[in-house]
């Protein structure tokens, strides 16, 4: 008894489904990706800390003492993260 061709075809294309997928689930971004993301906590942390910065200069009237704090402080943040960030993509 011979197997129906429609079958065999089915069984190999399942066959290198789950090879791709396999593969898949070793994904490795791009070096361009992983300093996207680098820049992108970088920038984030020290925007957010000189809108906080300016948004309590403005409240307190305070101005620039306020801003330059929290920029300080968003530098900070923002190296802490990118080295917890890059420790990570190394493991």
């Amino acid at each position: 008894m011979t197997k129906d061709p429609f079958k065999t075809r089915l069984e190999i294309a399942k066959k290198k489904a789950l090879k791709r997928d396999s593969a898949n689930k070793k994904y490795n971004p791009s070096p361009i990706g992983k300093a996207f993301k680098l820049s992108t906590e970088l920038v984030s942390a020290v925007a957010v800390g000189t809108i906080i910065g300016f948004i309590l200069d403005k409240t307190f009237g305070t101005k620039p003492w306020l801003i330059l704090i929290f920029f300080f402080v968003g530098v900070v943040a923002g190296i802490t993260n990118v080295i917890r960030s890059a420790k990570n993509m190394q493991q």
